[in-house]
């Protein structure tokens, strides 16, 4: 990290940090998900302008994803993801469970839930009913 971005990381908002790490491609976007609620910042609500330390604990809601990581350093600059992991440490039950979620995901297939027939499986069914 630069000299500038490390003197102006004391006071970092989480939204700016949350950009800074990757989490959201904008920081509109990290500011919209931390004032909806799907930030919690050591196990708490906060607003998009809260002031973020190194020690701090965050848990990230997205889609469908849930993240439970440590602050490790502080950047208010995007730069490339080797450096953006660098800022935190994602807890080990919070991985866990990531990856569980992501294994039964798979296996549920891309489809998930049952849906409508489509038109081919629609007249299926009608022929099936048809010759009862």
């Amino acid at each position: 990290m630069s000299e500038q971005t490390i003197q102006s990381a004391a006071d970092v908002r989480i939204d700016v940090w949350l950009w800074a790490a990757r989490f959201f491609k904008t920081r509109s976007l990290a500011r919209q998900a931390v004032a909806s609620g799907h930030v919690e910042l050591n196990d708490s609500a906060c607003k998009p302008a809260k002031a973020l330390r190194a020690g701090d604990r965050l848990k990230i809601r997205r889609g469908e994803e849930r993240l439970e990581l440590q602050v490790l350093a502080l950047s208010a600059q995007r730069g490339p993801a080797a450096v953006a992991q660098a800022l935190y440490q994602e807890t080990e039950p919070s991985r866990i469970a990531r990856e569980a979620a992501r294994e039964q995901r798979r296996l549920t297939g891309p489809d998930g839930p049952l849906r409508r027939p489509d038109k081919h499986a629609r007249q299926q069914l009608r022929r099936m009913k048809d010759s009862r």
